[in-house]
């Protein structure tokens, strides 16, 4: 396959299984763009340009991956990127149901992106960026989830919000 794929999410923060998809989608696709959800209905720990700054550091000298800031419909998004694929990660089986939804209303509203899914390597199955934010927050070792960078960054903003 070649051409350009979305990664969206929220990236609160960034881990192991995010890097992941995003490397083996680049052995698809010629170029990975990371869309960034600013998501304040979320309420993310790390504000947007945080997860940017974040993304950022560990792509760095990537030259196949774009890390971009996106509000609204995903796929206007993709559009604006020209991107034909959106790629999701799924972890588990809870995963595939909503992703699933996600990936036929996206179809119904824009017919020409594809939706593809990557299953989670065996040893990031069970990593999310909430369950990492909630075990560093109960001073739990998270060091095999994050890049060390990132590491550092969650657990620098930890202290201030004690």
């Amino acid at each position: 396959m070649a051409g350009i794929a979305i990664y969206p999410g929220t990236f609160d923060p960034v881990t192991r299984g995010h890097i992941d998809v995003v490397e083996r989608a680049l052995k698809m696709f010629d170029r990975v763009v990371i869309g960034v959800a600013d998501s304040p209905a979320k309420q993310p720990f790390f504000n947007l340009d945080e997860r940017l700054d974040m993304l950022q550091t560990v792509f760095a000298g990537k030259e196949n991956v774009l890390v971009k800031p996106f509000s609204g419909l995903l796929i206007d998004f993709a559009r604006d990127c020209n991107a034909g694929i959106i790629v999701r990660g799924l972890r588990a089986i809870s995963d595939f149901e909503y992703e699933v939804q996600l990936a036929g209303m996206n179809r119904s509203l824009a017919p020409e992106i594809e939706t593809v899914f990557l299953t989670a390597a065996q040893s990031y199955a069970f990593v999310s960026s909430s369950l990492v934010r909630e075990i560093a927050r109960l001073d739990g070792d998270v060091s095999e989830f994050l890049h060390p960078e990132i590491l550092a960054r969650l657990t620098t903003k930890l202290k201030a919000c004690k």
